[in-house]
């Protein structure tokens, strides 16, 4: 395995560093993949040390944890583009790409900025060959969406039920098996359970008593049986 080294600005084109965001979110994944890190554990510390804080903090925060979550959609996306095993791929430049991938197949992100800012890294961590594959790899991916990957690598529905559900709805394999043991009879519902686990929580808005005032026009809104209030919130 050849080591990353850094490139020489006396030699070819200057290459951009990741922003801060992607850079915290790159650096998760290097944590996890190096030394079985725990990303939510490795992620707070990180935007604290670096002082990131808001939309960057968010970013930076769907990025980490979604390229870990959907890791096995990823690497079987960047294999397939690839064309090799992605373990067959210098570890560096694999979560690299798992990044870039995330953020086409999983984001809004628009696609040149994905590719563009993925590539500049890859050519600043090893070398203009080395970028042009991440290059290569991320424009293949970006031609199709998450559907029709999924579509084409997802494994058969009828011979291995759980295998498709996992993979279709961004799972380990092991936790759409333990979804299905515990369902028992009940498995068929393995699909909808596992895409309403997928889908990114909504966020809410918590009201302290004299601290924020509530208003609404529909009494109906305070029920306890109403999971979510659509509400409007009056800052005082």
């Amino acid at each position: 395995m050849t080591p990353p080294r850094p490139s020489n600005p006396e030699h070819g084109p200057r290459r951009k560093r990741l922003d801060p965001a992607r850079r915290a979110a790159f650096d998760v994944l290097r944590a996890v993949s190096e030394r079985d890190a725990y990303a939510n554990l490795v992620l707070p510390a990180l935007l604290r040390e670096r002082g990131i804080t808001g939309r960057d903090a968010a970013f930076a925060t769907e990025l980490a944890y979604g390229s870990c979550r959907t890791r096995g959609l990823l690497d079987a996306v960047i294999g397939a583009a690839a064309g090799r095993s992605p373990q067959a791929i210098n570890p560096v430049l694999l979560d690299l790409l798992r990044l870039g991938t995330y953020q086409l197949l999983r984001t809004r992100v628009g696609a040149h900025a994905a590719v563009s800012t993925t590539v500049e890294h890859a050519g600043f961590e090893f070398d203009s060959a080395r970028a042009g594959f991440v290059n290569g790899v991320l424009r293949t991916i970006a031609a199709r969406d998450e559907r029709s990957w999924v579509d084409e690598l997802a494994p058969d529905r009828a011979s291995d039920p759980v295998g498709h559900a996992a993979f279709v709805h961004a799972h380990p394999r092991w936790i759409a098996q333990a979804f299905a043991d515990a369902l028992g009879a009940a498995a068929t519902e393995l699909d909808a359970l596992l895409a309403s686990d997928d889908d990114r929580p909504q966020v809410h808005l918590a009201a302290r008593p004299g601290v924020r005032t509530l208003y609404t026009s529909d009494p109906d809104d305070y029920s306890v049986a109403r999971p979510v209030i659509r509400i409007g919130m009056l800052l005082v």
